[in-house]
């Protein structure tokens, strides 16, 4: 299961950078590039969302099926370990989870303001040129 953890971090990472690229001040020269390649990986990057949705189900399977210790005597220090270990994990993965998908919704929103305000712009200067 490390791989699927590993897919997501980097696919957070990605989306992360890309946000930070297109929002970054001074880059109007390369933005309109950076906007396409963004909107070129909108779709792929779509596949996070249900990727996301069942390794937060696998987190739930998890936590439904732990082993419970009824009484303080009944588990080893070692179980103990084993079980906050888990559960340590699982939080972890499950921020990581929401890093990627409140990213994939930034990167969303961005881009599809960022190509809002150039298609504003346009309409100012052909309406300066026909002034």
């Amino acid at each position: 299961m490390a791989l699927e953890w590993v897919v997501v971090g980097y696919a957070a990472a990605a989306e992360a950078v890309m946000v930070l690229l297109l929002t970054l001040p001074g880059l109007n020269r390369l933005r309109t590039g950076l906007v396409s390649v963004t909107r070129s990986l909108l779709k792929p990057f779509l596949s996070v969302v249900p990727f996301c949705l069942f390794l937060l189900m696998d987190i739930y399977w998890k936590y439904e099926t732990r082993p419970v210790c009824e009484s303080a005597g009944s588990c080893t220090a070692a179980e103990h370990l084993r079980h906050q270990k888990s559960i340590v994990k699982s939080q972890r993965n499950a921020l990581l989870i929401g890093a990627a998908l409140v990213f994939y919704w930034l990167l969303y929103s961005v881009t599809h303001l960022v190509v809002r305000v150039e298609q504003l712009n346009q309409r100012v200067e052909r309406s300066k040129r026909e002034d």
